[in-house]
């Protein structure tokens, strides 16, 4: 049987697993998804995905690819069989056949996130792991100014956790917008690619905006500062969901 790759759409909710990547002894999307595969067809399928999304964090547009050597199951077949063995957090949003040489990691143009903020007094219960519950008042005048001047080609070395080994920090930011439906804030942004933690840094540094400590213009100060005790402290994980990722 000839060997194909597979192109995969994903969705989750991450607030019971370690993040994206397998680690053994621990619920993971990655791992979950493999098990899944390891039925279907009999054998070990390493799936590759876009993103290294944090424990807690979740997402909507995902994706990976995974090669199949020997898996008897029809492409067409492959989102109903691996839905009916995935658990109900997460879903297989849409399969294709793509060609050998296209990579999920490599292939990304653009990424898109959504940070989701709860500003009511009362913490909302039912969807208390799919936001940052922050019920003190924010400016979000003052937010959306000082996002704005995230824009454009930036070292956002400030807003990468310490543990970020990548050799550049610089990074094109095509959309930062913050909008607010009360009691829900959400912050959208897109970029070319993000340092780890860079949103979640990010969101904590325009909450801090928000909340009167700096003002929105030193946002400049901060990015010109390439130290990430420059910036304010990282947001909670549930808030985040990866929304779309551009090839």
């Amino acid at each position: 049987m000839q060997a194909r790759k597979i192109k995969l759409t994903l969705q989750y909710n991450g607030s019971r697993f370690h993040g994206w990547a397998a680690q053994p002894g621990l619920p993971t999307i990655q791992g979950t998804i493999e098990e899944a595969f390891e039925k279907l067809c009999g054998q070990k399928v390493e799936v590759v995905g876009s993103s290294r999304t944090d424990a807690g964090v979740h997402a909507l547009g995902q994706v990976a690819h995974a090669v199949l050597a020997d898996c008897p199951i029809p492409t067409a077949n492959l989102q109903k069989a691996l839905n009916r063995l995935l658990p109900e957090d997460i879903a297989v949003a849409a399969v294709e056949e793509v060609s050998d040489s296209f990579d999920a990691v490599s292939d990304t143009r653009s990424k898109r996130y959504r940070y989701t903020i709860h500003n009511g007094s009362i913490r909302p219960v039912l969807e208390i792991h799919r936001c940052w519950h922050y019920p003190y008042p924010l400016d979000i005048e003052a937010m959306q100014h000082a996002a704005e001047r995230l824009l454009g080609t930036r070292d956002f070395k400030s807003f990468a956790s310490a543990g970020d080994q990548r050799l550049s920090s610089v990074r094109t930011v095509t959309l930062c917008r913050v909008q607010s439906d009360p009691p829900w804030i959400t912050l959208d942004i897109a970029a070319d690619g993000f340092l780890y933690n860079m949103v979640r840094n990010i969101v904590g540094t325009l909450v801090e905006i928000g909340r009167g400590r700096w003002r929105p213009e030193e946002i400049d100060w901060i990015l010109e500062a390439k130290d990430r005790a420059a910036a304010g402290p990282i947001a909670p994980p549930g808030g985040l969901c990866l929304m779309e990722i551009f090839y």
